[in-house]
């Protein structure tokens, strides 16, 4: 259940947006001409304050965690046995069915079908589990099984096909060309380790997901959305989330009594603030190494944008190079049009300590696996030592890729937020990504493809999706195929005479960067599909077919010219110890003065709410400078 928070002067909506909402096709239009809609965004937090609802008596940070950690294990527990015990091809056939014993349609809460079909967990005895938090354990399992459904139609479509001599997958099926080519080649990974565990080798006529993995684990963490105020309720107050969830009091409950309700108090991310939030979501509970983390979600009001009207297109390009780069297509009377000059992301070097931090986790991934070699077939002393020093290899490989993951959400976002700049500086409408299920990376050797492949540009899609939305400005995602190797103008293949990185028309006589030119083509075939945009709940608004028409070259400077801000230099001071006697000081060069026109624009502060959201861009350092540019 979705609980709305009470608004105050942080968190309510703006006198602009406020008034009487027409309702149309889920959008809102308000009274001074201003359409929006709503749109759901994550963040996270934690709580600072705990009391006991009851007695409202202070209860300890520490055992607050404690007693989550309690929960969290009753869920996994009953979670675990539910998904093992559930585990065999009748469970997936339902689900693929979506009908329950009585020919019903499965309704889409996952405790709701699940106590349709008569899923219900099960606790060891002698302990008392209130029936909401059965209902968060069967909606967490129902979601991993809805999940792994269509993993099990994709093995059994594929295993038709499958040749365990030779490992390749014949594409036989109609099921199976509709699976993209990465998720196909897990799937033969999985078929040929089958095939090679077999006896006889001979092929099976039908497998199914059961046959080739194991039940999956389930992950520590408590959905309270799938639950009711009876269990958790959140609301708003001021500048603060205040959360009352029902919690245990030992590790075994045996009774009602033994689970009070405990109210937490967490404060809302400064970004958030004066946000058109119209509700706060119940929050998803873990535990990390710093404690209860809080995964919360809401709803706020975005300008709408309307895909039919858009004359102006920004065409994001994925790039090995880097992590993306942009261009921009107009439409007027005369056509499309388009300068060809685009704007390269510059991830500030994040890109290159990726790729080392990817090098370093991948040798301690070997030396990890030589080490279990050695440690199977090793004397009893030699093995204790040998795994105590594989434990402290996967410690290390786990804390690189925390770290991995943080810098790629950091790069993630800045991608986003400076793409979201440069579209909102250009009077653009929509912005065209390419589509991630059909690009795939190869031919750019061994490393360059794994490098690539190992990218953040899922997270960068989501990020700018969300960071655009905010400004007004759509994503659609457009076809890959052909668009950095066809003339936008005449669709023919282009020439590279400079390399790799150049692209030419000699019959149109356009070209440039062949990033650039492929952020063209993204934008032509998003202005040319805007009418014919499919739409799925959870994705991207899609355009599949690609159209064409003549891009012509525009003489005009229509692309903004993206902000370079230069450095301060830095001054080295003299030293201080003394000079020696007898030796020959070193003469001390001062750096020249730095001008008042340097800037320094410091990257956005790393807080612990973790917000998927864009930040405003901070003060520059030197204030003198920008008064003094302005005048």
């Amino acid at each position: 259940m979705l609980m709305g928070g009470s608004m105050n002067d942080v968190t309510a909506v703006p006198a602009s947006l406020s008034g009487p909402f027409s309702g149309r096709c889920g959008r809102h239009s308000i009274n001074d001409g201003v359409c929006t809609m709503p749109r759901q965004f994550a963040f996270t937090t934690r709580a600072h304050v705990a009391v006991d609802d009851a007695t409202g008596e202070p209860i300890g940070l520490d055992d607050v965690d404690t007693r989550v950690g309690w929960l969290l294990d009753l869920i996994t527990t009953a979670g675990g046995q539910l998904a093992s015990r559930l585990w065999q091809p009748a469970t997936f056939d339902v689900l693929a069915a979506g009908r329950d014993h009585q020919d019903r349609r499965l309704p889409a809460q996952g405790h709701v079908a699940a106590a349709r079909l008569g899923w219900n967990p099960h606790y060891p005895d002698g302990i008392y589990v209130p029936s909401r938090v059965t209902r968060v354990v069967a909606a967490q399992v129902m979601a991993t099984l809805r999940t792994l459904a269509y993993r099990d139609t994709a093995i059994t479509a594929l295993s038709e096909g499958f040749d365990p001599a030779t490992g390749r997958i014949a594409p036989t099926t109609a099921a199976a060309d509709c699976v993209p080519m990465g998720f196909a080649r897990g799937v033969r990974r999985q078929l040929v380790a089958h095939a090679g565990h077999t006896d006889d080798g001979a092929p099976a006529d039908r497998l199914r997901i059961t046959d080739v993995q194991g039940p999956p684990q389930t992950s520590a963490m408590a959905r309270l959305s799938a639950a009711d105020r009876q269990l958790a309720q959140i609301t708003a107050a001021g500048r603060e989330l205040v959360l009352t969830v029902k919690l245990p009091t030992c590790p075994a409950p045996a009774g009602r009594a033994q689970w009070r309700r405990v109210r937490l108090t967490a404060a809302i991310p400064g970004h958030l603030h004066g946000r058109a939030i119209t509700d706060w979501h119940l929050p998803t509970l873990v535990l990390d190494r710093k404690g209860l983390l809080w995964r919360c979600a809401a709803t706020e009001l975005v300008p709408d944008c309307d895909l039919g009207s858009a004359t102006v297109a920004v065409g994001v390009d994925w790039s090995p190079s880097t992590l993306g780069a942009a261009a921009i297509t107009t439409e007027n009377s005369d056509g499309l049009s388009s300068d060809y000059r685009g704007f390269a992301y510059d991830d500030r070097g994040l890109g290159t300590k990726l790729a080392r931090l990817q090098t370093e986790g991948q040798m301690l991934h070997r030396k990890a696996a030589r080490l279990e070699k050695l440690a199977a077939t090793a004397p009893p002393e030699v093995r204790t030592r040998l795994e105590a020093k594989i434990a402290v290899l996967d410690a290390h490989r786990e804390a690189v890729g925390v770290k991995r993951g943080k810098i790629n959400r950091e790069l993630a976002f800045h991608f986003g937020r400076q793409v979201t700049e440069y579209a909102e500086a250009a009077g653009a409408e929509m912005i065209a990504v390419e589509d991630l299920t059909t690009l795939e990376t190869r031919g750019h050797g061994r490393v360059n493809n794994n490098r690539a492949a190992q990218s953040a540009r899922r997270k960068a899609v989501a990020a700018l999706a969300h960071t655009a939305a905010g400004v007004g400005v759509a994503v659609v995602s457009v076809p890959a195929r052909g668009s950095s190797a066809l003339c936008p103008g005449c669709d023919a293949p282009l020439v590279r005479p400079g390399g790799y990185h150049t692209a030419w028309c000699p019959r149109c006589r356009v070209g440039g960067n062949r990033d650039h030119v492929a952020g063209v083509n993204l934008a032509k075939r998003a202005l040319l599909g805007r009418n014919k945009v499919a739409r799925r709940r959870g994705q991207l608004p899609t355009i599949r077919v690609a159209e064409h028409a003549p891009v012509r070259k525009s003489r005009d400077k229509t692309s903004p010219t993206p902000s370079r801000p230069r450095h301060r230099r830095v001054r080295h001071s003299l030293p201080t110890t003394p000079q020696q006697v007898g030796v020959t000081p070193k003469h001390h060069v001062p750096a020249p003065q730095a001008s008042v026109w340097d800037t320094v624009k410091p990257a956005p502060p790393h807080g612990d709410a973790g917000s998927r959201d864009t930040r405003t861009s901070p003060t520059p350092a030197t204030p003198v400078a920008e008064s003094m540019r302005s005048t």
